[in-house]
């Protein structure tokens, strides 16, 4: 299957932009950058240290668990309210400010800075590869050249960029069991969902030829409420969304069918949000860049989301952090780190909520770890977060719990409660027949 769309894909490719670099830049991902592409060094004020290869795994943790904090010793350095907000509006997002002057009892504890984010060595090697030969094809559509890893390192763009994002390293297969939460005037609605994500891009032993235009793979099961148990959805995702569609289908239980959805991409409502969620807020920012012109803004230290074991950690009540108008500050932890600021501007003729975005992605990872949401009159509408930590047995740094604020009607939406659940199954098994129309029909019989 991988190599048939291989040869389609290949037969298509078109112009293509000059991306890689020569081989004097990818050599500084083994001397002044990590190799992911960061900056090895920390910031001259000793505020950010530098990368020392990751974090490793507190004494006693065995995979099953859920992700003992490593840095639980650590004390907060200080804390930022409402009150004290103005030394510090540079170095937060904007939706943040807004958020803080909106709720009188919300907070941040800042905490010292962690350079945890690791991948296993074959990323890294990959990446390497990819600095050299990874280049942008179909106006920045789709990437060629690379195959796992980071395909822009040291990017030149804002388009490369966003792909570093969409492609980095998020394991190979994976089940979840987690919950997701709508809060609408201040009551919280969870559905609890068993998914499963087949990662081809990052697969040991990938070829181009076998990638094809396969990005990834895609399914759940809604098991509670009981009013939606047995609802099932599967997404089969190209990595060019331009050449090839992405393609889902969902069941109903109520009359036990499958239909092809007409489109689960860009502004389209994700289902099971009641509104608050598009499909391309999922992992903070997924699908076809198309619509958008994306601005390499550079880099800067911001206050984000960083190291959330806390939020994380096995036994929480979901109401425990959940609350009326906003995740729990107590369990939140932020951090001041480099990101790159990459803004994304609407395309005329296309329509969307957010007709500006402004995306913080971790210099270390390559993760969105904040947005902004401006809708077309310019005004501040919406806050993404995502909260992550680091997965010891991949190893990979990704978010546990993410969150939508829409800041206007103080609606939000939360993805990723798991506390009560059993923790990620990387190793499960799965093939691409687990994501067709029939395997949506199996599953519901």
């Amino acid at each position: 299957m991988y190599r048939k769309l291989g040869a389609i894909f290949l037969a298509v490719l078109a112009s293509q932009a000059q991306a890689k670099v020569d081989s004097s830049q990818a050599a500084r991902l083994a001397q002044d950058l990590t190799p992911l592409g960061a900056e090895r060094a920390g910031n001259a004020e000793g505020s950010i240290p530098s990368w020392e290869g990751g974090v490793r795994p507190p004494a006693g943790y065995q995979p099953g668990m859920h992700h003992p904090d490593p840095f639980s010793g650590d004390q907060p350095l200080f804390r930022i309210d409402a009150q004290d907000i103005d030394g510090f509006r540079a170095k937060l997002p904007a939706g943040l400010v807004d958020l803080l002057e909106r709720h009188a009892d919300y907070y941040l504890q800042v905490y010292p800075t962690r350079r945890s984010a690791a991948s296993p060595e074959r990323i890294y090697a990959a990446t390497r590869h990819n600095a050299e030969h990874a280049e942008l094809i179909e106006n920045g559509n789709g990437v060629s050249g690379a195959v796992a890893g980071i395909p822009f390192p040291i990017p030149q763009s804002g388009m490369e960029v966003i792909w570093n994002h969409l492609l980095r390293y998020r394991g190979e297969q994976t089940r979840i069991i987690n919950n997701q939460a709508v809060v609408i005037n201040g009551r919280a609605n969870l559905i609890k969902r068993d998914r499963y994500l087949l990662y081809v891009y990052n697969r040991t032993g990938m070829t181009p030829d076998e990638l094809g235009n396969t990005l990834l793979y895609y399914r759940y099961q809604v098991t509670a409420p009981a009013k939606l148990s047995g609802t099932a959805l599967v997404v089969q995702d190209p990595l060019d969304q331009v050449l090839t569609t992405r393609r889902a289908w969902r069941y109903s239980p109520s009359d036990r069918r499958v239909r092809r959805l007409p489109s689960l991409a860009y502004d389209s409502v994700q289902p099971d949000t009641s509104g608050l969620a598009t499909a391309d807020v999922v992992d903070a920012y997924n699908g076809a860049p198309d619509r958008y012109e994306w601005v390499l803004l550079g880099k800067r230290e911001m206050l984000v989301p960083y190291n959330s074991y806390k939020v994380h950690q096995q036994g929480l009540a979901y109401d425990e952090i959940v609350l009326p108008g906003t995740l729990n500050p107590a369990l939140l932890r932020y951090e001041l780190h480099r990101v790159w600021e990459v803004e994304a501007r609407l395309r005329t003729g296309y329509s969307h909520p957010y007709a500006t975005r402004r995306f913080y992605l971790d210099e270390d990872s390559w993760s969105i770890l904040a947005a902004d949401l401006y809708d077309a009159r310019g005004e501040l509408v919406g806050l993404q977060e995502s909260h992550p930590i680091s997965y010891y047995e991949v190893p990979m740094f990704n978010s546990t719990l993410e969150t939508l604020y829409h800041l206007k009607t103080g609606n939000y939406f939360v993805d990723g409660l798991d506390n009560n659940e059993p923790m990620y199954d990387f190793d499960y098994p799965m093939s691409p027949q687990d994501f067709t129309p029939q395997a949506l029909r199996r599953a519901g019989n």
